[in-house]
């Protein structure tokens, strides 16, 4: 019996020590294993939420209705919709479609992990809206320059995609079905480089092919601006045409746009702004993109992207950090160094095109495509009143088709009614007036 407890006891003994040496080296292992970076959360004591904004939005302009006017317009295909809320601001109200007036586009939030341009956007409308301090900018001054010019702001051009990152997908960028609303537009559309990452940039079937960048392709061509800005962050950059090549524009246009972006650069980004082309600079060209767009085709006079704030130290896994200020000081510069950028480029920009008005020329007529024209029924717009429009609910792709049968068969019935009378001709006996 004392044997066998003996026994017994260096068996425990023996496990217990076995035991102990096995969970010393789990732990050993595990202390010894790098330490994936912990990823940031968004900082709700610093941004909004997509609803609350909409909802500060919405009552700031209830607020002030001698100045701002809110618009949300709707459109969708294939089951997927989307909206896009437009403030539009003008000093005295009944003149808002007074074409005379210098006319700015800025959209904001077009991909949906970069909440700073969002926040920048509503402080914008905040000075505005004169319930926040105007910039260091003479009353008188900022009076005379705010009498002459009317803005249109889209706070948040692409919600759904922004409504998922505030689900936890904080690297999204695209939209709500996949898309990169900057890869969407016509120009050089579809065309992949050697980095081309179609997680980060894949661009739709088709240019326009997404709600959204129709929604702002109607806006831009019926609003006519003399300014476009889209506002990104990831970087500190100023950026001109084009996007899809290593080049700038040529001519005065160009000259006067690199003008304007480099003063801004010296007022507000205390000159570490890159400054340039976005092909030519960022170090990677971008295809279908909106500001080539706006400049090419919409004919905007100054197109620019601004990126307004990056962290190059951030992980690239850490996209909150990336691409949005985490501590309340950074991300109070970043409102105050901006928003005065904008007031600046209110004054600079009617100075640098010389006071020229686009109304003479948006008199005429703009030549649209059979598409663009018929997508126009399928927007339905809701004023701030509540009131709604009907639309026709067409199904733009065998309107296409059909259209494009019947240009076809036009032109085969032409073709086939010219040969006809040639040939009637050639058979013709040719009679001779003089008798042999």
């Amino acid at each position: 019996m004392g044997r066998l407890c003996s026994r017994s006891s260096v068996l425990s003994v023996g496990f217990c020590f076995f035991a102990c040496l096995q969970v010393f080296f789990v732990v050993n292992a595990k202390t010894n294993l790098p330490s994936s970076p912990s990823l940031t959360p968004i900082n709700h004591d610093l941004y909004h939420s997509s609803g609350d904004l909409k909802r500060e939005i919405k009552t700031l302009v209830n607020r002030h209705p001698d100045k701002f006017t809110f618009e949300t317009i709707k459109s969708g295909n294939k089951g997927y919709h989307a909206e896009v809320g437009v403030v539009t601001y003008c000093r005295r109200r009944q003149e808002i479609d007074d074409r005379s007036k210098f006319r700015i586009l800025l959209s904001f939030g077009q991909h949906g992990r970069e909440l700073i341009t969002s926040e920048v956007a509503f402080r914008l409308l905040s000075i505005l809206s004169e319930e926040k301090p105007t910039p260091n900018l003479d009353p008188a001054t900022l009076n005379s320059t705010l009498d002459k010019i009317i803005i249109k702001v889209v706070p948040m051009e692409n919600l759904n995609g922004r409504e998922l990152v505030e689900a936890g997908d904080l690297c999204e960028r695209r939209n709500g079905r996949g898309v990169d609303l900057n890869r969407n537009w016509s120009v050089d559309w579809g065309k992949k480089e050697k980095d081309y990452d179609p997680y980060e940039e894949y661009p739709g079937t088709a240019a326009f092919s997404e709600p959204e960048t129709q929604i702002m392709r109607k806006l831009a061509i019926s609003f006519d601006p003399h300014i476009w800005v889209n506002v990104h962050s990831g970087m500190e950059a100023l950026f001109m045409p084009y996007d899809h090549k290593n080049t700038t524009p040529s001519g005065v246009p160009s000259s006067q746009m690199k003008l304007l972006l480099e003063e801004l650069n010296q007022l507000h980004c205390h000159e570490h702004c890159m400054v340039g082309s976005g092909g030519g600079s960022v170090g990677y060209l971008a295809h279908g993109t909106a500001t080539d767009y706006m400049y090419d085709i919409v004919k905007v006079p100054m197109a620019f992207t601004f990126e307004i704030y990056g962290d190059e130290a951030a992980s690239s896994k850490d996209c909150f950090k990336m691409f949005n200020p985490t501590d309340i000081n950074t991300f109070n510069r970043v409102l105050d160094d901006w928003s005065a950028a904008f007031f600046s480029i209110f004054k600079l920009g009617p100075q640098q095109l010389g006071g020229v008005s686009k109304g003479a020329a948006s008199n005429l007529e703009k030549w649209v495509s059979i598409d663009e024209y018929l997508e126009g029924y399928l927007m339905e717009r809701s004023s701030r009143y509540g009131k709604k429009r009907e639309v026709l609910e067409l199904g733009m792709q065998e309107i296409r088709t059909y259209f494009r049968l019947f240009w076809l068969s036009s032109v085969l019935l032409m073709f086939m009614f010219c040969s006809r009378i040639s040939k009637s001709k050639c058979s013709r006996q040719i009679v001779s007036p003089i008798p042999l």
